[in-house]
């Protein structure tokens, strides 16, 4: 995938690229991405309003999580919206295993559990990122037009988790802890997996 330059900051802190495996086989389950990509702006919004309401001493970290949350919503609203419009129902789909491997790596108490939060609120949007940028260019006029659109948000959502975290950590602290995201993060990214979702690896089938 060729960078714009908007985009270089965000894919160099990536750990890898979205191999061609899993692109060849979203773009063949386009209504399961639409359906996991609307569970996954849902969990975004639920996470930033989390955040929000356990560190109400942080006035920033509050603004930049409220409108956050309302942003991942309304991508939430226009998600069930273009489904709507392609006759998709919004039934169940299971959790990938990339979140939860991800959050087990989280530590349980403050200020650690906060930093880590946030680097892993940079990681999971800056793969959200990096995969519409992946997909839009194969995609039907519509759906690519919209992924496009959410380029410019999802990129700010990472700058946003990343510079709050660096604004609580020390350098060291915040290069050690997202070593161990990256490294996990890349083998999920790489690896393979049983189902097709959003931040996946490349299904077995594919």
């Amino acid at each position: 995938m060729t960078a714009s330059p908007d985009l270089a900051p965000l894919l160099a802190f990536l750990p890898c690229s979205t191999p061609e495996g899993w692109i060849n086989a979203a773009l063949k389950e386009q209504s399961l991405l639409l359906i996991d990509h609307a569970n996954c702006e849902k969990k975004a919004a639920a996470t930033a309003m989390s955040l929000l309401h356990r560190h109400t001493d942080q006035p920033e970290l509050m603004n930049k999580m409220s409108r956050l949350a309302r942003e991942e919503l309304r991508h939430f609203e226009q998600v069930l919206g273009l489904m709507r419009k392609r006759h998709i129902a919004y039934s169940f789909v299971s959790a990938s295993r990339y979140a939860g491997s991800l959050h087990a790596l989280v530590r349980k108490r403050d200020p650690g559990r906060l930093l880590d939060t946030l680097l892993l609120g940079a990681l999971i949007e800056a793969r959200s990122c990096e995969r519409f940028a992946a997909l839009a260019p194969h995609l039907d006029a519509e759906l690519s037009k919209f992924y496009f659109s959410l380029l410019k948000s999802e990129s700010r959502h990472f700058l946003d988790y990343l510079t709050l975290a660096k604004s609580i950590a020390s350098s060291d602290e915040v290069e050690e802890r997202l070593g161990v995201f990256r490294s996990c993060e890349k083998e999920l990214i790489e690896g393979e997996d049983q189902e097709l979702r959003f931040h996946s690896g490349v299904p077995i089938a594919a």
